[in-house]
């Protein structure tokens, strides 16, 4: 009989398992924890109504348990505006989507065309005529949903990482031959910040230096070598 009890114990435990495991597998898809109740924030501008619809559309027949975020993250694919989701239950029938927006930092000018770009190049629509955000020149808009001039992706970089508070006193930006990427404020100096590397430390040596009384004055502040800026005049 003691022979007996191992197997005996090990089917009973195998047989609490099975039973475990199907019966959360069940839950998990039950109408018990179906979505009902489905919030989404974060969502803004003229595409806001149209993301909000996707999402639900693609929330439909999910569940608190089993949400499948690629199946989300796929709905709001052909919306550029959307960086990421984050998704939080409300158990039992709740879900909240909170859309993760790109922050826009410059207008890309062809001439003729205006569209709003993010610091990844991500072109986000036409821009709107009262922009108040920096402009960046280039020769011609992308084609498609990414800006892949060099220059000109350089240059964005340098603005997305800008402290949002200062990039709303520049004006524009460009790539030059002599600076590198050359800052444009409404009204102070011009920031020269060289190659698009250690831009957090360029803003920092940059912001430094405004705020210091001798640089009034400066036509520019040369940042290119952040432990080291200099500010002069042309």
């Amino acid at each position: 009989m003691k022979i007996l009890r191992r197997p005996v114990a090990l089917a009973a435990i195998a047989a609490i398992a099975l039973g475990v495991i199907g019966g959360w597998l069940w839950l998990r898809d039950s109408s018990l924890v179906a979505v009902q109740r489905l919030t989404v924030v974060g969502a803004s501008g003229p595409e806001a109504g149209q993301i909000a619809s996707a999402l639900r559309r693609a929330a439909r027949g999910m569940t608190t348990l089993d949400v499948h975020m690629g199946t989300l993250r796929t709905a709001v694919a052909p919306f550029p505006v959307v960086k990421n989701l984050d998704v939080s239950t409300q158990f039992p029938n709740g879900l909240r989507i909170r859309v993760i927006e790109q922050l826009p930092v410059a207008v890309i000018v062809d001439g003729t065309r205006r569209v709003v770009v993010a610091s990844d190049g991500t072109v986000l629509g036409d821009a709107p005529a009262s922009s108040s955000l920096p402009t960046v020149s280039v020769s011609a808009l992308p084609g498609g949903s990414k800006l892949t001039d060099a220059g000109a992706l350089a240059v964005i970089s340098v603005l997305g990482a800008a402290p949002y508070k200062l990039l709303e006193h520049v004006s524009a930006a460009g790539d030059t031959a002599a600076h590198g990427v050359v800052v444009q404020l409404h009204s102070g100096p011009n920031l020269y910040f060289g190659g698009p590397g250690d831009l957090g430390a360029k803003w920092t040596a940059a912001s430094a230096v405004l705020a210091d009384s001798g640089s009034a004055g400066a036509a520019y502040i040369d940042v290119s070598d952040p432990y080291r800026p200099a500010a002069g005049a042309q």
